[in-house]
């Protein structure tokens, strides 16, 4: 998609067809594909000879990064939840989560996804 020309005030006009593929890539970065994978649904979006499969191939990939991300954020939450439980949220100075925080290693940090 090239870029349309400016106007006098700056301002670009877009035909309705650029319109529609600039919410086409908006709705795609909205599910969390990356700039690249744009470009590549974009590109078989435009192909009438594309291969479905593809189009596919880059929604799995997309799920199966949602799916490990998720994991690592359960990993955080369960971390957290767990050095919360440990804090009696008093008005003393000492507080595990700050001694978790500064420790050289931590069991309670989460492990890196596989």
């Amino acid at each position: 998609m090239v870029p349309s020309g400016r106007r006098a005030n700056g301002y670009r006009d877009y035909s309705e067809r650029d319109v529609h593929l600039l919410r086409f890539v908006q709705r795609a970065r909205a599910l969390g594909f990356s700039v690249a994978d744009c470009r590549e649904l974009l590109a078989l979006y435009l192909d009438p000879g594309r291969s479905a499969a593809e189009v596919k191939r880059l929604a799995l990939a997309r799920i199966r990064e949602i799916e490990r991300r998720i994991r690592e954020l359960e990993a955080m939450k369960r971390a957290l939840e767990h050095l919360a439980e440990k804090c009696h949220g008093e008005d003393r100075p000492d507080c595990p989560i700050l001694d978790d925080l500064a420790a050289e290693e931590t069991e309670t940090a989460p492990a890196p996804a596989a």
